[in-house]
């Protein structure tokens, strides 16, 4: 199934550079389906680059500044427009490096100018909750994006993920728990409805479990973390 997503995200930019568009819940596995499909058409990283949503995340500062700071992830506390300007300048500035900002999961902020996406990328893949949401400018993203997929995982899986990410980053238990209930859902109920209008569904329980069944078959031992 990899191999068959990697092809047709390649074929987008046969004779263009073309920006994949990966959505979904919060730890549906967005980031983690982004990646293997980078490993899978380009492990030098000569031609395919990663762009993140989350590096245009409103820094803590910002998110204090407005009331926000404990709905952080929620849509409004994301600079949408930056984001969207980010998006046409890596579409239309083929001549030259464009520096995008990307997101540091230990610290828990933006990191300015850390991608560099210079003139022999083809393939941009950026992943984020909300590349389907109908409100401005979210329209407007999508019509960056050569095609949008819709990353979904079982609700229980996807949940018990959250919350071990939360606590590896550093909250503790009762406040990874709370997270994930109060502020992670209420996102997700938000993203949700958007996948009736991706262009492709990906199942990320089938990727793993057909990952797990290569791994065992290399090594005799399944992998760490899949459900086998």
């Amino acid at each position: 199934m990899l191999e068959e997503l990697a092809r047709r995200a390649a074929a987008l930019a046969e004779d263009r550079r073309a920006i994949l568009g990966i959505a979904g819940c919060p730890g549906a596995g967005k980031s983690t389906l982004a990646e293997k499909l980078i490993a899978q058409l380009d492990p030098a990283g000569a031609w395919v680059v990663r762009l993140p949503m989350d590096g245009f995340h409103l820094a803590d500062a910002a998110l204090e500044r407005l009331g926000l700071r404990a709905r952080k992830g929620a849509i409004e506390t994301f600079d949408a427009y930056g984001y969207l300007a980010m998006l046409r300048r890596v579409q239309t500035e083929l001549d030259h490096t464009v520096y995008a900002p990307d997101f540091h999961r230990t610290l828990e902020q933006p990191l300015a100018g850390s991608i560099a996406i210079d003139p022999r990328v083809r393939l941009v893949i950026t992943e984020g909750n909300y590349l389907l949401c109908p409100t401005e400018p979210w329209p407007l993203v999508r019509e960056q994006l050569a095609e949008t997929w819709y990353v979904e995982l079982d609700d229980h899986i996807r949940r018990d993920r959250l919350f071990a990410r939360h606590v590896r980053f550093g909250k503790t238990d009762l406040e990874a728990r709370r997270w994930a209930n109060d502020v992670d859902e209420a996102n997700a109920r938000l993203i949700a409805p958007g996948r009736i209008a991706a262009d492709l569904r990906v199942d990320m329980s089938e990727i793993e479990t057909c990952d797990a069944a290569e791994l065992k078959a290399q090594t005799g031992r399944p992998g760490e973390g899949f459900e086998v």
